[in-house]
């Protein structure tokens, strides 16, 4: 109990001398130990380096999770070290969505099924994100964290030891100067002698931490490699999904069939063509025959012969009795008596079907 008591007073009075020359040093009355300037560019680094992890980590966990509440749960369950729930992202529920209601709609009608196509689409984006977030967890956001949680926490604790074994040091200058006697001058000396030889010793310590931020330098840098190379994966896979899904939908028929198709009296119905949106009229175009264009189709209809045309668009069937067409292509067309002037009955060897006028162009 004794000994107790004495380790007690002896700590007790370590740490009012610490105290009060950090008191003083604040005031002005006591002077410091500088650290060495290696030393202190050193600290600055280190200290830049935690900073800037922690703005990096966080911002990627914004971009790879924008919704503060699912960040949020997700920290709570890494915390309790459970698994959090598995949940769809954003492009699975739109994908999900829309393949329930191109069902809805028929998978049948053409806008059914391009919902269906696109919605399977959107679903696997969703998974290509899935393995972009866990690659980026596993390679990038993991090792910053690590350095925050292991190598600065160690930093900062031989840091904070480095500062108390300073004040000891300089503490023990100033009782050193403030001996008269010879025996306080001795045991003054002595005493600056063991807090200067502690004070070395944990300087070279921190300093051989804070050195090793190079090594965390180097290895977040090739981190760094592994989230663009993730990133990279990931808008590649994005871009080849949309360009398939692209030809697809490039298949259906510029009309819509059964659903979509516009009644008139009598029961009779009509498919009208639809221009693309970067489409305008031959009549108006520049350079491709406007002058033939425009009175070509009246002189053709009134003389029932046929001629050669040039096809400017793009055309997909909408029936069996219309004919595909593709852009700059040449057939022969004519016109069938009661057949509706926007249409022709265009020829392509033994294939044959009604074309719509808008998407030609005729040759002299």
């Amino acid at each position: 109990m004794d000994f107790n008591v004495r380790r007690l007073a002896a700590d007790a009075g370590t740490f009012l001398s610490r105290a009060v020359q950090f008191t003083e040093e604040k005031l002005g009355q006591a002077e410091k130990t500088e650290l060495d300037a290696h030393l202190e560019n050193l600290l600055i680094r280190a200290e830049n380096t935690k900073q800037w992890t922690e703005r990096i980590m966080k911002q990627t966990e914004v971009l790879l999770q924008p919704n503060p509440n699912v960040r949020l749960e997700e920290f709570v369950y890494e915390k309790l070290e459970k698994k959090a729930p598995t949940r769809m992202n954003n492009h699975e529920l739109l994908g999900q969505s829309m393949i329930d209601s191109g069902n809805e709609f028929g998978p049948g009608t053409a806008y059914g099924n391009a919902l269906i196509k696109c919605g399977e689409t959107e679903k696997q984006i969703g998974g290509a994100e899935r393995e972009l977030i866990q690659s980026s967890a596993i390679n990038f956001l993991t090792p910053f964290r690590n350095f925050l949680e292991g190598d600065f926490k160690t930093i900062l604790k031989e840091r904070k030891l480095l500062q108390v074994k300073r004040l000891d040091l300089d503490a023990a200058k100033t009782r050193l100067k403030k001996a008269r006697m010879t025996d306080a001058r001795a045991a003054a000396e002595q005493e600056l002698r063991m807090t200067q030889s502690e004070f070395d010793r944990q300087a070279e310590i921190t300093r051989l931490l804070l050195e090793g931020v190079s090594s965390t330098h180097a290895h977040h840098l090739r981190c760094l490699n592994d989230f663009v190379e993730a990133q990279t994966t990931y808008y590649a896979q994005c871009y080849q999904y949309m360009v398939d899904l692209q030809k697809q939908l490039g298949s259906f028929p510029s009309t819509f069939t059964n659903n979509n198709q516009s009644s008139v009296s009598g029961g009779a119905s009509i498919s009208v063509p639809t221009l693309p949106v970067s489409a305008s009229l031959p009549s108006v175009s520049a350079g491709r025959g406007s002058s033939t264009a425009s009175g070509g189709f009246s002189e053709l209809r009134s003389s029932n012969g046929s001629r050669k045309a040039r096809v400017l668009y793009d055309y997909d069937a909408a029936s069996s009795s219309e004919l595909s067409l593709l852009a700059d292509e040449v057939i022969t067309v004519s016109s069938v008596p009661g057949m509706d002037s926007d249409w022709l009955m265009g020829e392509r060897g033994t294939q044959k079907g009604k074309v719509p006028i808008t998407y030609l162009e005729l040759l002299n």
